[in-house]
């Protein structure tokens, strides 16, 4: 073999590793976006699940389901993450004093948006709100707040407006799993990156 094909090889064998490995941020901006390819009707309502890997129907969900599932399928399990966290922690968390609760619900406290916005601040990064678009990156979350009060998430993509100053959202605002240039259209109550551990040796 020449010193010419040798160096063939070794590029051939170490080119398709580095083309292929996706980046944290990659992963959930696809799983994200898979999202939007399925019908589901927005529905919040109270539902027993199995714990962990629960889910409600998948034709149902509300904003948290469309987190929750996107990072299922990258391999974490938001359910279990945060039980484990509310449980030995559940007086940091705002369950008692906006829902009266008392323990922890493996059923609902995932699936609540305050309850993210502190699990990510705990277990993530809690990153500043900005009015320039540029500081959102892909794989962020971002919270708000609608009107009357009601908390929003969605998943910050690497995809953008038309005129190109913003980064398209993925989120559930009441018609299922969608992609929207929405970012500044509500108040912003929140920022996160939330890293799953087997993705931090990347």
């Amino acid at each position: 073999m020449t010193i010419a094909s040798a160096c063939l090889v070794t590029l051939f064998l170490i080119l398709p590793q580095s083309a292929t490995a996706n980046t944290f941020s990659d992963d959930l901006v696809n799983a994200a976006l898979e999202r939007t390819q399925y019908t589901v009707r927005y529905d919040g309502s109270y539902r027993a699940i199995d714990y962990p890997g629960g889910d409600v129907p998948d034709h149902i969900g509300v904003c948290t389901d469309v987190v929750i599932r996107s990072y299922r399928r990258i391999g974490t399990d938001l359910q279990k993450e945060l039980h484990e966290d509310i449980r030995y922690h559940f007086s940091l968390y705002p369950s008692n004093r906006i829902w009266g609760l008392t323990r922890p619900d493996t059923n609902i406290d995932h699936r609540r948006v305050p309850n993210l916005q502190t699990f990510f601040t705990r277990r993530g990064q809690s990153l500043p709100v900005s009015d320039d678009a540029n500081n959102y990156q892909p794989g962020d979350l971002i919270t708000w707040m609608l009107p009357g009060n009601l908390p929003h998430i969605g998943i910050v993509t690497n995809q953008r407006s038309p005129d190109r100053q913003r980064p398209l959202i993925v989120h559930n605002i009441g018609m299922g799993p969608e992609l929207d240039d929405m970012l500044f259209d509500y108040t912003i109550s929140g920022h996160y990156r939330y890293i799953p551990d087997h993705y931090q040796s990347q």
